[in-house]
């Protein structure tokens, strides 16, 4: 079948909307008429080039010049199950479902001690190959098309392995089911599960976007006591109170003095950086942020330029300090979505308020400078009027 879509030629290059023609699914396979797609800083990583490895990094660890593009889009979405292979079980035609670019296998060494976030099927996730049997689905012309994640939700339709889709409520709206199929369930996963915030904690987030809002809604529901919002722009910063944020500041190096007083001196639990971008020289900010004994979580990416993190490790050794990176927030996609989205339905986490603006997929480009220019907490791209 034919469908619009947004693809990426290449590093610096603006998305194209294009036609594409997508194979009909295979044995273990759904095709997804696609609702809602969410706008993420990861995916504007690409265009920019962050999590791509330099030449000189290739050259001096023998990574080899990732083949990527040309590219699908999109790894944050939500539809409607179409057509499934032969062999799917969990999902039926007319079944609304949410995407998750972890596609959690449940049988690796990872998914049975309880780590799907780093599921061995993720190896796949940039590759042109499906999964399931090592042959492709999506092309432009003679081209076959590579998919963010595995999934390439800036399309009118996807074909994805049945283990990328999780079944929702008919009550649940795809603009909900799409927005906890990454940020939410990234933002507060890092700070429930992989900073572990207790009651009466003091945590710190960096960056208050699409992640950071919902780190933000984590820390509050975990029980801690202060919760400080770290953004340089003047509304997010203004927003994060609607999410939990109990005090705020425009950089890291502001909110030392700020954290120091309201802990008089102890300083933070937990720091969670959530930045869209994480620069090196950040780290060090965030691990004085915290007190003796504390944790600091990186989920933000860094970029490949940036390769050499400066610490000081006696303070980390004496100070007894944490520093960790987290995907998904540590969370399992096949739990938490149906979680998150139960305590949406039960108005105990804020859903509706992430959203600041819908766009139409031609207007991908637009949306994407709107998130680099820090106006969006999230976007979304609606494909209900197509």
């Amino acid at each position: 079948m034919k469908c619009r879509a947004a693809v990426l030629r290449g590093v610096g290059e603006d998305w194209e909307v294009r036609e594409v023609d997508l194979d009909p699914p295979h044995a273990g396979e759904v095709l997804v008429r696609m609702a809602v797609a969410g706008i993420c800083h990861s995916d504007d990583h690409l265009v920019t080039g962050d999590v791509l490895p330099t030449p000189e990094v290739r050259a001096s660890t023998g990574i080899p010049e990732p083949d990527w593009f040309p590219m699908l889009g999109g790894h944050e979405g939500a539809g409607v199950i179409e057509e499934i292979g032969p062999g799917v079980t969990t999902v039926q035609p007319g079944d609304r479902v949410a995407m998750s670019f972890i596609p959690a296998c449940g049988n690796c060494r990872f998914c049975v001690n309880g780590q799907s976030y780093i599921c061995d099927a993720g190896a796949s996730l940039f590759s042109r190959e499906m999964p399931t049997d090592g042959t492709c689905r999506r092309h432009l012309g003679d081209e076959n098309l590579m998919a963010y994640g595995q999934l390439g939700t800036f399309a009118e339709y996807a074909v994805l392995t049945e283990r990328s889709v999780i079944k929702i409520d008919d009550a649940i709206p795809f603009h909900a089911a799409s927005l906890v199929s990454c940020g939410v369930s990234t933002g507060w996963g890092s700070a429930t599960i992989s900073a572990g915030t207790e009651p009466g904690d003091t945590v710190v987030v960096i960056g208050t976007g699409g992640v950071g809002m919902n780190a933000l809604q984590g820390a509050r529901a975990a029980g801690a006591t202060y919760v400080v919002a770290v953004d340089p722009v003047d509304s997010k910063r203004d927003s994060a109170k609607i999410f939990g944020a109990t005090h705020s500041a425009v950089s890291a190096e502001e909110s030392i003095p700020l954290v120091a007083d309201i802990t008089a001196g102890v300083m933070a639990d937990r720091v969670i950086v959530t930045a869209g971008v994480v620069h090196v020289d950040l780290i060090p900010l965030a691990m004085r942020l915290l007190r003796k004994g504390g944790t600091c979580v990186v989920t933000g990416i860094t970029p490949y330029t940036e390769p050499v993190v400066p610490l000081i490790l006696q303070e980390m050794v004496l100070s007894s300090k944490q520093l960790k990176g987290a995907l998904y927030g540590g969370m399992n996609p096949r739990t938490s979505v149906p979680l998150l989205l139960s305590m949406y339905q039960a108005g105990a986490l804020k859903l509706d308020e992430l959203v600041t603006r819908h766009y139409r997929l031609e207007q991908i480009n637009e949306a994407f400078v709107d998130l680099r220019e820090g106006r969006n907490i999230r976007g979304i791209i609606d494909f209900a009027d197509r």
